[in-house]
């Protein structure tokens, strides 16, 4: 499917751009279904009119497409653009109350190699943790292309992570975790069959691989739920990362989250963890965070999300954590932080 400009036919509209930046960044890769229908809503505009009602925050187009599918949309943008003409009101309302919460645990699989080339043990405090599911990477196993096989240490698990893994990126090992949590506005509960519907709803369609792993994970996590606190990054952080144990290596981590916040809440978020005491991996969108080493070693944003340590440009990662490469330009020597 070829990608179309919407400028052409729609001059500058917001809307229509992020969807077909959408589109040719996001979706092309990963789901022809939702690559056609950002490309037809960029083109649509009944349905951005429709759009322009929500607030900013909500009107991106994987929470869009997913109350759509909620309220009954089928793979044709025919379906998808019915329910939203005929279903407003209730499309709407899915839209406003709810979130963006995909927790996909194959990101760990990029994760983990920054994790373990830290001083163990560690203490893993995630915000935006959704249901938890990327506070448990030690109860993964994971299948790297180029490097090794790792399992827990009672066995294979459930939960199986493939990831292509490229050159200078540090040898992966498990972490050896000490203490976890999370927090988030609004915890998913791994015990509600409501939440855990609207988490496989938010799985992009075509990708059953995905879909079956949140299942796994997610009849892990009932057994081994992680502690998740109600609240706001900024404001939940500090009293939260207080209570990680003296004897083991705080790391605040989180991957696709900041890109929800906005500009003030991003810059405030960054000055927080650069002074607590411990380690930040940063896993987002290229130009999402305003980072206080410069990333410069690409001249374009691939759809790619950008890997830090301590503020400290290292790889660019799969969205989904299919895959890990290192910046070959990159310092990769952690900026002094305080660890045990």
């Amino acid at each position: 499917m070829v990608w179309v400009d919407p400028s052409i036919h729609l001059g500058q509209s917001p809307i229509a751009e992020s969807y077909s930046r959408f589109a040719a960044r996001e979706a092309v890769s990963l789901s022809p279904i939702y690559m056609d229908w950002a490309q037809r809503v960029s083109l649509d505009e009944q349905i951005i009119q429709r759009l322009e009602t929500l607030p900013h925050p909500k009107r991106q187009p994987n929470l869009v497409f997913a109350a759509a599918r909620w309220h009954g949309a089928h793979t044709t943008y025919d379906s998808f653009r019915a329910t939203l003409l005929q279903r407003w009101p209730q499309v709407r309302c899915t839209i406003l109350a709810r979130a963006t919460q995909t927790n996909e645990a194959g990101r760990c699989a990029v994760l983990l190699p920054y994790l373990a080339n830290l001083p163990q043990p560690l203490a893993l405090l995630e915000v935006g943790a959704s249901a938890g599911l990327c506070l448990l990477p030690d109860f993964y196993s994971y299948r790297y292309d180029n490097g090794p096989s790792l399992d827990p240490d009672d066995g294979p698990s459930d939960v199986i992570l493939p990831c292509r893994l490229g050159a200078g990126v540090p040898e992966p090992a498990m972490p050896d975790i000490l203490w976890r949590a999370g927090i988030d506005l609004a915890p998913v509960d791994v015990t509600s069959p409501d939440e855990c519907a609207w988490l496989e709803t938010l799985v992009w369609p075509g990708q059953e691989d995905r879909r079956a792993r949140l299942g796994t994970a997610v009849a892990l996590a009932r057994m081994r739920p992680p502690r998740l606190v109600r609240g706001d990054l900024n404001e939940a952080l500090p009293a939260l990362a207080s209570e990680a144990p003296a004897d083991a290596t705080l790391v605040v981590f989180h991957t696709a989250v900041l890109v929800y916040l906005q500009a003030e809440d991003r810059s405030r978020f960054v000055e927080t963890v650069t002074n607590l005491q411990g380690h930040w991996i940063s896993n987002e969108g290229q130009s999402v965070v305003d980072l206080p080493h410069p990333f410069t070693t690409t001249t374009h944003d691939d759809g790619r999300f950008l890997l830090s340590v301590d503020g400290i440009p290292h790889a660019l990662t799969d969205p989904h954590g299919a895959a890990i490469d290192a910046l070959p330009a990159c310092d990769r020597s952690h900026r002094s932080r305080s660890s045990p």
